[in-house]
């Protein structure tokens, strides 16, 4: 039996995947629901069709219930807290009837280069590219006739939390992928807005950018409650009662923080799914670099953030290829089996891949300065081309900018890692992303047995943070003494061959760069 009331449930709209993850009393998953979905390139633009949207959360949403009621034998009508996450950054615009004004534009598009390197100058901060403020600069820089009538611009997860609640806002860190952020203010920086806001008043828009921008909230905070309209466009069968009150959405960055309990200092985690990003909460403000974001935990500590575009879409696509393989020798494979089978084989090869290369990228890289990709796979001519060695290579260049990227917070920076935890489904194996992190940087690294939850089991926290938490008791606090006190933890480090072969593999990686530059510039 349980009680729906001291349950809490996390959506997340991932990059393949919306998932949702029911949590009980005692933080357990206890049941979930998804759907899998893909990104779109249309019209050179990275982006998912809103009906799409639609239709995959109901879907997600709906598969959840059907869990519930098949292990518990009730309907799943409420629960005591909910809150929905989703792929950070992007751009969405309305106008004052909700109407979109341009496609959903996902952090995966490398289009906004101009705009991304003029604000940072202005501000002093790095603006990546992906972030909101450098689409709608942007557009802003192109004229896009949409501006005049844009009455509010949002990300994934504040489309969604507005759908459910009426609310026009997100969660701090989910905001911080949208504009810098003040840390002792917790809000969006203002000194930053006045600077951009004088810019825009000579373009002549008639709104300032704290008018069309969500408000700010933080972890703990009420950010609505589920209306009867919200109820209906989650649960179209009409289960789900108004009523049940919303954490604060964030983004897939934050969720991952709370759900490896790295929100903290001298913390971080690690998220490798379809992209692939290391937070690091900092003691102090750090230099601008452009391969470094500078974000925030759910409770507004500043974080430094090495994203990467990709990392397992081209494992994927050769797992698919295998699976493919399988069916036409007649002998069709469990998919999931497949993928654990493989990634345990890549243990058998070289530690520096037997002089195997291969890029990963399905799309541009900021780290390396790519504003297109295009998946290679490079062998030497006496390289030892072997399933282990492949499946190896294609596991290290998933970690290859990423690690080029950690190196300068741990190097130029000096910045101080006392716990780094892994999530995602690239450590769903046990042992082999684990122990492959390790050996990119050359530290221990630990999962815990919630791993393969990641994001949404992580919104399902925030959301009982908000339910449960005591008078003055912090983010920090209630996951250590109340969620992760007694959770199964694994720690490895790579032994100092693995550590070594990496090294090799990325010297490889980076000579070879400027074969990857020169595919996008012909193929």
């Amino acid at each position: 039996m349980i009680d729906l009331k001291n349950c809490t449930i996390g959506i997340e709209l991932g990059s393949t995947r919306i998932k949702a993850v029911l949590i009980d009393e005692k933080h357990l998953p206890i049941a979930s629901g998804d759907f899998e979905w893909e990104n779109q390139l249309v019209n050179g633009v990275w982006t998912y069709a809103l009906d799409t949207v639609h239709t995959g959360i109901q879907a997600c949403f709906a598969n959840l219930k059907k869990d519930v009621e098949a292990k518990f034998g009730v309907k799943l009508t409420t629960v005591g807290a909910l809150g929905v996450s989703a792929m950070m950054h992007g751009y969405l615009p309305f106008d004052k009837e909700g109407r979109q004004l341009a496609e959903f534009r996902t952090w995966r598009n490398t289009m906004t280069g101009p705009a991304a390197a003029e604000l940072t100058e202005l501000f002093g901060f790095n603006i990546p590219q992906r972030w909101s403020i450098a689409h709608l600069w942007q557009a802003v820089l192109k004229g896009e006739d949409h501006l005049p009538r844009l009455d509010y611009l949002t990300t994934l997860a504040g489309y969604i939390h507005r759908r459910l609640t009426g609310e026009r806002s997100v969660g701090i860190g989910e905001a911080s992928g949208i504009f810098p952020i003040d840390s002792q203010k917790l809000d969006y920086d203002q000194t930053m807005i006045d600077k951009l806001d004088a810019k825009l008043a000579a373009k002549g828009y008639p709104w300032k950018l704290r008018d069309v921008l969500p408000q700010v909230k933080v972890a703990g905070q009420a950010a609505g409650t589920l209306t009867p309209e919200g109820a209906a466009f989650l649960d179209p069968a009409g289960d789900l009662l108004p009523g049940i009150p919303l954490a604060p959405c964030e983004g897939d960055a934050g969720t991952g923080m709370a759900a490896t309990n790295s929100v903290r200092a001298r913390t971080g985690n690690v998220s490798a799914g379809t992209s692939d990003f290391a937070m690091i909460v900092t003691e102090k403000a750090l230099g601008v670099h452009r391969e470094i974001d500078m974000v925030t935990t759910p409770t507004g500590l500043p974080v430094a953030m090495v994203h990467c575009n990709n990392c397992t879409s081209d494992i994927n696509a050769w797992v698919n290829l295998f699976a493919e393989y399988s069916e036409l020798m007649g002998t069709p494979v469990n998919r999931g089996e497949l993928y654990t089978k493989l990634f345990q084989k890549a243990m058998e090869g070289d530690a520096d891949c037997g002089g195997l290369l291969s890029f990963n990228y399905l799309s541009g890289e900021g780290v390396t300065d790519l504003d297109e990709g295009r998946p290679l796979f490079l062998r030497q001519p006496g390289a030892k081309l072997s399933l282990a060695n492949f499946m190896r290579t294609h596991l290290l260049s998933a970690l290859a900018t990423l690690k080029i990227g950690m190196d300068i917070l741990t190097d130029a920076e000096q910045v101080p890692i006392d716990r780094l935890y892994g999530h995602g489904g690239y450590f769903k194996t046990p042992g082999v992303g684990q122990r492959l992190l390790s050996a990119a940087v050359g530290a221990p690294v630990s999962v815990m047995d919630t791993a393969g939850e990641g994001g949404p089991y992580g919104m399902a926290l925030l959301a009982a943070y908000l339910l449960n938490k005591q008078e003055s008791e912090t983010l920090e606090d209630y996951l250590d003494q109340k969620v992760f006190s007694d959770a199964a933890t694994v720690t490895l480090m790579a032994e100092p061959a693995d550590v070594e072969g990496f090294n090799t593999f990325l010297k490889r990686y980076k000579a070879a760069l400027p074969v990857e530059k020169m595919a996008t510039e012909v193929f």
